[in-house]
């Protein structure tokens, strides 16, 4: 079995890490530069209890939110939103919001940023594979 990576790993065609071995304490964790994405812009964000971001909203991109562990409201124009870990939101560019931290523990969510719009499904199997998802091999196969 593969040990947990904690920190930045680069191979040839990919990356990989944990969002806590990108930094510590409050503010951002560039993800984007960590990882090298070139195609959208993602951050995490690390927001100590009782803290808000500042109202922001963007000129072009799309913004897709994962609140990873804690409980925040976020604030989308005049309507409020309470997500705890997992929660998701969609917010359009030019939607003012806020996200406010209304937990006991530091919350973090991630940001990923784009646009011009979704390029379809175009994943596809390797030759001879004919399958995408399917039971574990046993330990030790």
């Amino acid at each position: 079995m593969a040990d947990e990576v904690t920190d930045v790993v680069e191979g040839d065609g990919y990356a990989v890490a944990n969002v806590d071995g990108l930094g510590d304490g409050p503010g951002f964790r560039k993800v984007r530069r960590a990882l090298g994405v070139t195609a959208f812009g993602v951050n995490a964000i690390e927001l100590p209890p009782g803290f808000e971001t500042g109202r922001h909203f963007h000129e072009e991109q799309e913004e897709l939110y994962f609140l990873h562990r804690g409980e925040i409201e976020i604030t989308l124009g005049d309507e409020s939103f309470r997500l705890g870990p997992g929660g998701l939101a969609r917010v359009d560019a030019a939607t003012v919001r806020k996200i406010k931290n209304v937990g006991d523990e530091p919350a973090l969510y991630l940001v990923a940023g784009g646009k011009d719009g979704y390029v379809g499904r175009d994943g596809r199997l390797p030759d001879g594979e004919n399958t995408r998802v399917g039971q574990s091999p046993p330990a030790g196969s």
